[in-house]
């Protein structure tokens, strides 16, 4: 199968694999959301920031490191799994001395047992890293597929049966424990690796000149995505923060799955041209168009119905959540770019660069939230907004230099498409205005419809070559998947 060929399907089945696991899960997530309360998803937002900061020194790098290596062998990949596992132990090791302290500091003595208990999961999932691996460097979504959306179902079951019996926020935990626990299950079932030996340094030494970078980057941004939960939490109250988690992960779906399925495929497929830029510079770009194409309407979209959607979907006790939701919708719908921007600088090697941005857009950003803070919680989430705009001069600017596509051909790019996104939400708005005010099934419906129609009809007339190109690709291509 060619590389082209590899890139298709492994771009449709990793998009499979994110909008029907994250789609399961979303479901799961409106059915515990009317079953629990915004202090509920609050107190377990407010652990977040542990988990991913334990999550990120697990990995330091070395999985992009490892996918990135064109010589990799048993030996790396051992000591990638040996690695995860003993750095997985050791940060529930300081988590479990610690827990004590997260409690003080939020004064909720609950978050001690909540924490210890959610945390196992950190050691759980380094078990099912090389498996995990593994198939993302094969392009093997379709089994990274079945995995996940297993998981997500068996996950979600038990944490609904729990909120149904009452068990409140440790249904949250106990569905992250059991997805997690049958993923890796899964993961050993189905894919046949075994450690044929031990941690090697020499391997070690070879990935950590690559992978440290990465480490620090990664803390930068895992501690900056998650500082907004940490400090809402302490400022302000776990219900605001539980408002503000939902609106968030609302506006995360479909930009975090878009997101994922051009990440996850084109670090390895880039990879594999690094060394030819001409060929890297038409798929950089053509990557680019395919993720905002589908990100902008979906973003502007939400933004223009949040208000009947939160209202229809979680009810009026989420009501708190509709403005935020509205916008970080206009923040989150740069991340795609952002991330394939900066997978440019991994498949180049300049994981050097990759650190300065980080710092250049953490500073900035820490910056801002300073400034915002003691205006509350909207101005908060507007400062989001300029910060995503930041990060989208920069990013673009340095990662298109490299291959001769900066920031004004991008922009270029992607003015089209914000225009008729725009039109698309201003309709979807009109339709929600024009109809009663508490109909939010039917407005959600109608607006839907109205803009859906909208937008594919527009970009039949004004972009179909496009439109056909993806069309001839689909049906050239399902047979095969």
């Amino acid at each position: 199968m060619s590389l082209k060929q590899k890139t298709f399907k492994g771009v449709i089945w990793s998009a499979v694999e994110r909008f029907s696991t994250q789609g399961v899960q979303f479901l799961f997530g409106i059915l515990l959301a009317r079953l629990l309360t915004p202090n509920d998803y609050g107190m377990i937002a407010m652990l977040t920031i542990f988990m991913a900061v334990s999550q990120t020194f697990i990995d330091s790098g070395f999985g992009n490191a490892l996918i990135r290596k064109p010589d990799r062998n048993e030996a790396d990949k051992a000591t990638v799994f040996f690695f995860n596992i003993f750095m997985a132990a050791a940060c529930y090791g300081v988590i479990f001395l610690g827990t004590p302290f997260v409690a003080k500091f939020y004064n909720m003595p609950q978050l001690s047992d909540i924490l210890r208990i959610l945390a196992i999961n950190l050691i759980i999932q380094a078990f099912g890293s090389i498996q995990r691996l593994n198939l993302t460097i094969d392009l093997n979504f379709k089994t990274l597929a079945k995995v996940s959306l297993i998981g997500a179902i068996v996950g979600g079951t038990a944490g609904l049966t729990c909120a149904y019996n009452g068990l409140g926020v440790w249904s949250l935990v106990v569905q992250q424990m059991v997805t997690t626990s049958t993923r890796v299950v899964l993961f050993w079932t189905l894919v046949h690796w075994r450690p044929k030996t031990f941690f090697n340094k020499t391997s070690f030494k070879n990935m950590f000149g690559f992978g440290s970078k990465l480490l620090i980057s990664g803390l930068l941004n895992t501690l900056y995505e998650n500082v907004y939960d940490l400090i809402i939490g302490k400022v302000f109250s776990a219900g605001t923060l539980g408002n503000y988690s939902r609106a968030s992960h609302f506006a995360n779906f479909p930009s975090s799955n878009i997101n994922g399925i051009f990440q996850r495929v084109t670090f390895p497929v880039l990879s594999k041209i690094q060394n030819d830029h001409d060929k890297l510079r038409v798929g950089y770009l053509k990557f680019l168009n395919m993720a905002t194409l589908v990100v902008f309407p979906l973003m502007i979209g939400l933004s223009a119905l949040a208000k009947p959607f939160i209202l229809l979907v979680l009810t009026d006790k989420w009501v708190d959540a509709i403005l935020i939701l509205q916008i970080i919708c206009f923040a989150q719908m740069w991340y795609p770019v952002h991330s394939i921007n900066l997978n440019m600088l991994q498949v180049l090697g300049r994981s050097d660069l990759f650190l300065k941005l980080e710092i250049i857009k953490k500073i900035e950003g820490i910056t801002v939230l300073c400034i915002t803070l003691p205006h509350g919680i909207i101005a908060m989430c507007f400062g989001q907004w300029f910060n995503a705009c930041f990060g989208l001069v920069i990013n673009t600017y340095y990662s298109g230099k490299l291959l001769n596509a900066g920031l004004l051909p991008q922009l270029k790019m992607y003015i089209p498409t914000i225009l008729n996104s725009l039109i698309m939400g201003a309709i979807c708005l009109g339709v929600t205005k024009l109809l009663p005010e508490k109909e939010y099934g039917i407005q959600l419906i109608l607006g839907i419809t109205a803009g859906a129609t909208y937008y594919l009809v527009s970009n039949w007339i004004f972009n179909r070559s496009t439109v056909k190109e993806l069309l001839e690709l689909l049906n050239r291509k399902k047979k095969k998947l």
